[in-house]
């Protein structure tokens, strides 16, 4: 694994474990369906912004076809 990679799982689970602390209680579900939904139009953004909108060459970083892109950018408002 990266340094890069570490400092971002590290970081998201810090944010995670911080997550559960401040919850007092509350019953909480679909945890991963939120913290996807945090993390994937900020990681799309900058992807975009790397690529300078070649949604091509932003597929192929993401590692997703661009059809699943153009979806995704549509659906979080990108396009």
């Amino acid at each position: 694994m990266r340094k890069t990679e570490n400092d971002l799982s590290t970081c998201v689970h810090r944010l995670v474990v911080d997550y559960f602390k401040h919850l007092d209680g509350e019953k909480c579900c679909g945890v991963h369906e939120m913290v996807m939904a945090c993390v994937e139009k900020p990681l799309l953004e900058v992807v975009l912004s790397h690529t300078e909108g070649n949604q091509t060459q932003a597929s192929e970083i993401l590692g997703i076809n661009r059809q699943t892109l153009r979806k995704k950018m549509q659906h979080y408002g990108l396009s």
